[in-house]
């Protein structure tokens, strides 16, 4: 497994590659890599002649007082990881080689991004739109897989894809749980014993609204206050957000019809998880 840490070496690398008749597949990770990020890279193999992982904790997508600092970083241990899941080249660019001291420019995806997430973390999506832009030019992939953890950055992403025109096909992953449910998290690490287990209220709360639809309440209403009361039950929670909204205009919905996104965000102590349920009424089938 080779390292690669400035872009033009990694772009020079991307362009033999393609001039081998390569195909190159990339997962974009901030590290810490756990089974979930591990399943992408797995995706990734399936396709991909040449599998690239970049690690990167992207500072332009942390807002004031967010975990920047803070966030989990083990190096050594991610490439170990990442070889062994099918990884063949890891992109390690340092802040510096991605965002010059005069750096100016940014990518923004309107609208969609400013529900959900976008919400609480208003500049959150530009900066990872704007750092997968740089990364997609860096590393020239055919095609790049996202985890559908983070439901509306794969949205984001794959609009932004479509609009700017680049040739990238993206591809999604499921979400990949602890044995007791917990959506994994690189933050999960951040958890006290008793923080653990009230996290478990997202996954608890996706399975309430499940019961709630499959049993035909069709009221958003009524099934987000299901959710809330249980959150709330909880001592340590705090809910930023539940919402049931359309999975791909992220709209709310007045009524659950045809197909749903189950979305919510919600503090335990100081950290903030996230987690989602699409639920298909037609075929009675829910994902997540």
């Amino acid at each position: 497994m080779i390292v690669i840490k400035t872009v033009s070496q990694m772009q020079q690398r991307a362009e033999t590659l393609r001039k081998e008749g390569k195909v190159i597949g990339f997962v974009p990770t901030m590290g810490y890599l756990h089974e979930g990020h591990l399943s992408l890279i797995r995706i990734a193999r399936k396709r991909a002649d040449v599998v690239v992982v970049s690690i990167f904790v992207n500072p332009t997508q942390f807002g004031p007082g967010e975990d920047l600092d803070r966030y989990p970083r083990d190096f050594e241990r991610d490439l170990h990881l990442a070889g062994d899941a099918g990884a063949d080249i890891i992109f390690y660019p340092s802040a510096d080689e991605m965002y010059a001291r005069d750096y100016l420019t940014y990518v923004e995806v309107e609208r969609i991004t400013k529900r959900l997430c976008g919400i609480s973390r208003p500049t959150h999506f530009r900066g990872v739109t704007t750092i997968c832009t740089k990364l997609f030019n860096a590393v020239k992939p055919h095609f790049a897989v996202f985890g559908e953890k983070d439901f509306q950055q794969a949205v984001v992403i794959k609009k932004m894809v479509k609009d700017l025109n680049f040739d990238i096909e993206i591809i999604t992953g499921p979400i990949i749980r602890e044995k007791d449910g917990l959506a994994m998290s690189s933050r999960n690490t951040y958890l006290s014993p008793e923080e653990r287990q009230d996290a478990l209220s997202l996954y608890e709360s996706l399975q309430i609204a499940e019961q709630k639809i499959r049993e035909g309440e069709r009221d958003p209403n009524v099934v987000k206050s299901a959710v809330i009361d249980h959150i709330k039950s909880k001592k340590t929670a705090r809910i930023d957000y539940v919402s049931i909204v359309d999975p791909e205009t992220l709209e709310d919905l007045d009524s659950i019809q045809d197909k749903a996104l189950i979305a919510l965000a919600v503090y335990i102590g100081n950290t903030r998880l996230i987690d989602n349920r699409v639920v298909e009424i037609r075929s009675s089938r829910i994902n997540g």
